[in-house]
């Protein structure tokens, strides 16, 4: 599959925001970007051992998943903060 066909078939994907946890903790926000932040080195690491158009686009969307999931963990503390 070509970046332009795998791209295209991205940004058919609705984005639902849900967020899916592997294991259960007491803070969801923090555990939701602990996962991310595991996933977005994973797919670093697949990258760098086989830097391919594929890997690299899976590991930026895992990075995009980090920062989404950063910005959520930020708001919810700060929100705490008040």
């Amino acid at each position: 599959m070509s970046t332009p066909e795998l791209r295209h078939l991205l940004d058919q994907v609705a984005d639902t925001r849900e967020v899916v946890l592997r294991r259960p903790r007491s803070c969801a926000t923090y555990d939701a970007w602990a996962d991310a932040r595991e996933e977005t080195q994973v797919a670093y690491r697949h990258w760098v051992a086989e830097p391919t158009s594929t890997a690299y686009i899976a590991y930026r969307a895992a990075q995009d998943r980090e920062d989404a999931a950063q910005d959520m963990l930020a708001q919810t503390r700060g929100a705490a903060a008040l």
